[in-house]
């Protein structure tokens, strides 16, 4: 089934989301480490048709590029190489750590588990593909 893959993208660890079939709900799907992200959705590829890939583009406030962009931009070349014919947008990922843990009080997680950053990787890699989808429409 065709799907879009939300990517949260950090150093150590990167959150994925993934759509329904129809591209209408985004969820969280998984935290993988960055150094095995290829790996894991090549095997996520083989059951699944990735369409399109849209991954968080970290700016400041201000509108200007963070710390965090260049980590981004050297990850893109390396997704384009191992993914040719995948298409790749980007999808401004400011507030989306803040909403993810309003998301987990909202959804009654506990607090132990709302500090696992694992989950928050997830949930905002969601919350990017669910803003994505949404302005799409």
């Amino acid at each position: 089934m065709d799907r879009i893959v939300g990517i949260d993208y950090g150093r150590k660890r990167i959150g994925l989301a993934v759509s329904d079939p129809l591209g209408i709900f985004a969820s969280p799907l998984e935290t993988v480490q960055s150094a095995k992200i290829i790996d894991y959705l090549k095997k996520y590829a083989l059951n699944e048709t990735i369409v399109r890939f849209v991954i968080g583009w970290p700016v400041n406030m201000n509108g200007k590029p963070s710390e965090a962009q260049k980590d981004v931009e050297a990850f893109l070349p390396v997704l384009k190489k191992n993914f040719p014919d995948v298409p790749v947008e980007l999808e401004d990922e400011r507030f989306t750590s803040v909403l993810a843990h309003r998301a987990m009080i909202d959804g009654g997680m506990k607090y132990s588990d709302r500090r696992d950053k694992a989950s928050v990787d997830r949930i905002s890699a969601a919350i990017i593909l669910q803003s994505w989808m949404d302005k799409k429409k």
